[in-house]
This record gives structure tokens, sequence and C-alpha cells, in this order.
């Protein structure tokens, strides 16, 4: 991304810029988000020249305490970012009983997940390592 994106809400540009630096994390590349004079807010490179010395909003290091007003306004935003809309989609197309049970018996999806990543062979990094170098990482 060699150009800011513009948002109206702050919580979606550093949702955004926290996504950029999830991505670009093998590349030097940072990203962050600042308020523009009009109101809306930048997300662009934390290098970009035109803001050197600005301070740039500080990034949530974590979504551990999203709560439900949180996940209904991405859920009702025309425009979600791509990957919370993935994300949701995930859930909306599980079935109802599912969820519940996941719920009800407190079924471990960090496992599940870390599981999946370490039968993928990839590291944290999304490079190949092989299946057992893998399950190493995932379940340290």
């Amino acid at each position: 991304m060699s150009a800011s994106q513009a948002f109206l809400s702050k919580q979606k540009a550093l949702d955004q810029a926290v996504w950029l630096n999830f991505e670009n994390r093998l590349r030097n590349n940072r990203f962050g988000a600042i308020q523009g004079v009009a109101g809306q807010y930048l997300v662009m490179p934390t290098d970009h020249p035109s803001f050197e010395g600005e301070a740039f909003e500080t990034l949530p290091d974590s979504y551990e305490s999203m709560d439900y007003e949180q996940i209904q306004g991405i859920a009702m935003d025309p425009e979600p970012l791509s990957f919370w809309e993935s994300i949701l989609g995930m859930f909306s197309t599980i079935d109802g009983e599912v969820l519940r049970f996941i719920l009800r018996y407190q079924v471990p999806l960090s496992t599940f997940i870390r599981f999946e990543l370490a039968a993928r062979g990839y590291d944290m990094d999304n490079r190949f390592c092989g299946f057992e170098q893998a399950r190493k990482i995932w379940f340290e």
C-alpha cells in the first residue's frame, strides 16, 4: 500500500492499520492511523514523509476485550474490512447448534486454530517449515 486510505471511523482506521501491519510483518513496512485536517482518519506508512514527527494513533495490541456493540458495528458496516468480513462469514455459516455446543462446552477454538495451522505445515510468518516443526511452533 503506497497511498493512504481515508476512513470516517477512527476504529475502522485503527483496525485497517493493525491488519496491514500483520500482513506486512515480514517487511519493514509499518502502518499507522492519523487524523487528517478534514477530520477523517488516514491509514498510511508511518515513515511517510508528509507526517514526519507527527503522532500516530495508538493501535490495539489485542481484540480480546471486544464487546457486542463493537462486533455489531462491524456486522452492520455496509463496507466491512475484508478480514472482519471473513471472520463474520465463518461464524454466520456454522449451524446454530454447533455454535451453542461450542459455547456450552467451552470448546477451545484457539487450540483448533493452532491444530489447523500446524496441519498446514507453516510457521507464524506463513513460511513452510514442515509438519513436525509447525506442530512445535503452534503448540509451544
